[in-house]
């Protein structure tokens, strides 16, 4: 709920964060899926966040899950054939849909490797694909140098 981070604004919005995403949806976006779209990703992040922090998820955020998850997704097709086999551009639900079904198999599968950044100004939940399984921070692009950056000055001190 940070009117900073917000990045979908309008339909366009969403329409263009799609579209950097899933290639084959075919860019028509309307209020409706907007609206659903906020929900699911509110769902997403209530989820996460609880399940980093290893609470127990909300009802309420499974139900919509879940509820995304059990529409049609995108169907997986092979390139090259001379005929089309169902719709050429997938829908704006469908992708929800397959976002949903890999929420559901992180919370699922590998729960455990959610965390939450250790930096103290960022809070954001990632997804931990080191070997080790401890890594601890979101980027270290961004807060992990910063945390080795105030680290080395303070011993410098």
């Amino acid at each position: 709920d940070n009117p900073e981070w917000e990045h979908l604004r309008g339909v366009d919005d969403l329409a263009a964060w799609l579209h950097e995403r899933f290639e084959d949806v075919d860019g028509t976006v309307s209020e409706g899926d907007l609206r659903d779209a906020i929900a699911l990703r509110g769902a997403i992040a209530g989820a996460v966040a609880s399940a980093s922090r290893g609470a127990e998820v909300a009802p309420e955020a499974i139900d919509v899950i879940n509820l995304f998850a059990a529409t049609p997704d995108i169907p997986p097709s092979l390139g090259g054939g001379s005929r089309q086999a169902g719709r050429a551009r997938a829908r704006v639900g469908q992708a929800m849909s397959e976002l949903a079904r890999e929420t559901v198999a992180v919370l699922a599968i590998h729960r455990d490797r959610l965390r939450v950044c250790d930096a103290q100004d960022c809070g954001l939940v990632f997804y931990d694909e080191s070997r080790s399984n401890n890594r601890r921070w979101c980027s270290m692009q961004r807060c992990g140098n910063r945390a080795k950056v105030r680290a080395h000055r303070a011993k410098l001190a």
